[in-house]
């Protein structure tokens, strides 16, 4: 793809600038989206009601409310998610995905039904849904580089490009991740890795997520220790590399299965009540459930959680995130198998301790969730990338990532190819 002009194309200058203007409109969306997202949060649970950006935690301000309160907020959470997608089903238009805006003769992404989309994601997540908040970034970014590709008179493979690019760069935005975003677009959107279209890619992640740092701060998703490179850690990416992509082989095959059997007829509004509050019931003995799994990673990473609580809470947090589909829910996957990922490599982690002493679980954790996100979402050099600038991990630590990854993307392919895909 060439960002040069071609017979009926826009000029490479007007391209450069659409791609400028997506960067910093996808960093002003995400900014919004994420100070949406904590507001929400900090006034259904009563917690930092005079910073929307405080160091306090979700899991801290959830774990410090009361348990009727939890019980309650996840009642509300699942009338909005029932009520709000049941509207949007019936009423409005059918909404593109980004994968069918990038492709051949789609349609412009709905601006009404998209952006209630949106809304619905984060608003559902900060009251403590348990799927991902980053597709609503990047339905934004996305929206807003289709519409201005439009607007351009831009070709099908330059709009192509700055769609891609907007969605990046709406992930890089939310999550801090400027090169997490480009290579998501290289990677995952376009599948292409030519100079052309990664200059685009990067330079728009990095565009929105400079942009986003004005309102949200450099800081890291994840809090990590410094953890030493050790021995243990080598073998153990080998040999548990495959259990993970086995796990998430499992995981994708049964998110699948809940999405073909979505519910969006008029039981919605009632199925998704029933199933966001019996969520709420489980969060009183389990806080670390609520919303997409951050918190949950963020126990496994700081080695703040046992081998049986992650044992439970990797169960749970499987059932409920299937089930939230399965009633019409909707959210990503990223930080749920991030954080499935984190919870079984302690688990997997601990067991090895008992053989080959000295290392933190924490350590096992970082590598499992890599592993387990490579593999769940078929982008192993993403994944890399991602948990490197999530957790501002040391760069020595990139090889047991690395053989972690590939051991899992290569057993979760291989399951994929012998078991077929339904």
């Amino acid at each position: 793809m060439s960002l040069t002009p071609h017979p009926g194309n826009a000029s490479a200058g007007m391209l450069a600038f659409i791609i400028i203007l997506t960067g910093v409109g996808a960093g002003v969306a995400g900014m919004f989206l994420a100070l949406l997202l904590h507001t929400v949060q900090h006034m259904a649970y009563g917690y930092s009601l005079d910073s929307i950006i405080s160091p306090e935690s979700f899991l801290t301000g959830v774990s410090a409310s009361s348990p009727q309160r939890r019980v309650a907020v996840l009642c509300l959470c699942g009338l909005v998610a029932g009520i709000g997608w049941w509207l949007v089903y019936r009423y409005g238009r059918k909404l593109v995905s980004i994968k069918q805006a990038i492709s051949a003769g789609a349609p412009l992404m709905p601006p009404a039904a998209t952006l209630s989309h949106i809304l619905l994601q984060i608003v559902t997540v900060a009251l403590g849904s348990p799927l991902g908040r980053e597709v609503a970034p990047r339905e934004a970014g996305a929206l807003l580089g289709g519409w201005l590709s439009h607007y351009a008179r831009l070709s099908h493979e330059q709009r192509r490009l700055v769609v891609a690019c907007g969605a990046g760069a709406g992930l890089a935005a939310v999550y801090n991740v400027p090169l997490g975003g480009g290579v998501f677009v290289l990677e995952v959107l376009l599948q292409t890795f030519n100079w052309q279209t990664a200059i685009a890619a990067l330079a728009s992640s990095a565009i929105a997520a400079s942009v986003a740092w004005l309102g949200l701060g450099a800081e890291p998703s994840y809090i990590v220790d410094h953890f030493p490179l050790t021995l243990p850690l080598i073998p153990w990416a080998v040999v548990t590399g495959p259990l993970f992509g086995l796990a998430a082989y499992g995981f994708v095959r049964l998110t699948a299965a809940a999405r073909k059997r979505v519910v969006r007829n008029n039981q919605l509004p009632v199925l998704s009540f029933v199933n966001f509050a019996i969520i709420g019931v489980l969060a009183v003995w389990l806080p670390a459930l609520l919303g997409n799994g951050k918190s949950a990673a963020q126990l496994g990473f700081a080695s703040e959680v046992t081998m049986s609580a992650a044992a439970v809470l990797l169960v749970i947090k499987v059932a409920i995130t299937a089930s939230s589909i399965r009633v019409g829910a909707e959210g990503g996957l990223l930080t749920p198998g991030l954080s499935n990922g984190a919870l079984l490599a302690v688990v997997l982690g601990g067991l090895w301790s008992l053989i080959w002493p000295g290392v933190p679980v924490g350590a096992y954790a970082v590598i499992g969730a890599a592993a387990f996100l490579g593999a769940s979402m078929s982008m192993p050099l993403t994944a890399i990338v991602l948990i490197t600038e999530f957790t501002r991990i040391d760069h020595d630590f990139l090889v047991p990532i690395i053989l972690g990854v590939a051991g899992s993307v290569c057993a979760c392919r291989l399951c994929g190819k012998w078991l077929g895909r339904s």
